[in-house]
C-alpha cells in the first residue's frame, strides 16, 4: 500500500515544481480548489482542512492574493474573519485544473472496466476518511422508484442551495425547479417516466428523473439528478445513472438528451461514464445566470 501510494504521488505531479499543470505548490493549488467548490470560508477553515500552520496558511493566502487569484474580505458577522473567494483569474485557473486533472484521470480509467472503476472510487472514498479519523458506518439506503412525498421540495431544496452557494443561482433558478418537476409529476404515472430517489430514513441523498414525453420522437429527457454533498463519495450517482439509462433502455427510447452547463465536472465524468457525449454548448441564462449551457446525448444501447 505505502509503494502503490508513492507511485500515485509521483504520478499525480507532487514531486514537481508545479502541480496539475500549474507553477503553484501542491497547497496553493488545494487552495484554489478548496475555495472554489466552497469546502473552505476563510484562512482558519483552510488552515484546518490543509493542516497547515497559521502563519503558513497567511503567507499563502497573501501570495494568491497578491497573484489576483483570490479576495479575502471582512466578514461581516465576525470582524476577526476575512471571507475567501476565487477572483476571476482564479475561478479560470480552476476550470484550467480541473481539465488537466479530469484528462489525467481519465486517461488512467480509460483501460479499466466499470467495475474496477468503481471498486477504486469505493476504496479510495474509504481510505481517504480512514486517514483522516472520520470513517463511520455508511447509512441504509433504500433506492425509491416514482414520486414520494416531499420529493419536490426536497430536490428543489438541494439544487437551490447548492447552486446558490457556489454558481449565484437565484430564486428564477429553484422556481423553475419546482414548477417544472411539480408538472412533471404530474405525469409520472405514465410508463415513459419515471424517477429514482436514494434515502437514508426520512433524508433525501441523491434524485434524478427520466421524461419520457417533453420532448418526443423517441427521445427520453434526464432532469433533475443531484446528488446532496453529504452523499458525496458513496456512489449514489454513478447508482442513480445506472438506473435512468437501465430504464430509458428498456424502454426503447433512441437516445437520451439532458443539458447542464459548463464547469460540473464531477457530473460530466459520471455522464460520460454512462455513454453521455457532449452535442452542443453556447452561452445562456434559461437558469437566471448566465453560464456556459451544454447539452449531452447518449444513444440508445451505448
Amino acid at each position: 500500500m505505502r509503494s502503490a501510494a508513492r507511485q500515485i504521488v509521483r504520478e499525480f505531479g507532487f514531486m514537481q515544481k508545479g502541480l496539475a499543470g500549474t507553477e503553484l505548490s501542491p497547497s496553493a493549488v488545494h487552495t484554489i480548489i478548496e475555495v472554489g467548490y466552497g469546502t473552505v470560508k476563510n484562512a482558519s477553515d483552510l488552515g484546518a482542512h490543509l493542516h497547515l500552520e497559521k502563519s503558513s496558511v497567511s503567507r499563502l493566502v497573501q501570495k494568491l492574493e497578491n497573484d489576483g487569484l483570490i479576495e479575502a474580505d471582512t466578514d461581516p458577522s465576525d470582524k476577526r474573519s476575512r471571507i475567501l473567494t476565487l477572483t476571476q483569474d482564479g475561478k479560470n485557473l480552476l476550470g484550467d485544473v480541473e481539465g488537466f486533472a479530469r484528462r489525467q484521470l481519465q486517461s488512467a480509467l480509460d483501460v479499466l472496466s466499470s467495475k474496477e472503476v468503481a471498486q477504486i472510487e469505493t476504496g479510495l472514498v474509504l481510505f481517504a476518511k480512514s486517514l483522516g479519523g472520520a470513517v463511520s458506518a455508511a447509512p441504509d439506503v433504500e433506492l425509491h422508484v416514482g414520486y414520494r412525498s416531499g420529493v419536490i421540495a426536497s430536490v428543489a431544496h438541494l439544487h437551490a442551495t447548492f447552486y446558490s452557494q457556489h454558481y449565484g443561482f437565484g430564486a428564477v433558478f429553484e422556481r423553475k425547479i419546482a414548477t417544472e418537476m411539480s408538472e412533471f409529476m404530474g405525469r409520472i404515472n405514465n410508463s415513459e417516466n419515471t424517477t429514482f430517489s436514494a434515502y437514508a430514513g426520512e433524508e433525501l441523498l441523491g434524485s434524478v428523473s427520466l421524461d419520457g414525453e417533453d420532448l418526443g420522437d423517441g427521445v427520453s429527457h434526464l432532469r433533475w439528478f443531484i446528488v446532496s454533498p453529504k452523499a458525496q463519495g458513496m456512489g449514489i450517482g454513478n447508482v442513480l445513472l445506472s438506473k435512468a439509462t437501465e430504464f430509458a433502455d428498456k424502454q426503447g427510447f433512441d437516445r437520451t438528451r439532458l443539458w447542464t452547463f459548463k464547469g460540473l465536472d464531477a457530473a460530466r465524468h459520471l455522464y460520460e461514464r454512462h455513454g453521455f457525449a457532449l452535442a452542443h454548448q453556447t452561452p445562456g441564462t434559461q437558469w437566471g445566470t448566465e453560464v456556459i449551457e451544454q447539452e449531452f446525448v447518449r444513444h440508445h444501447g451505448a
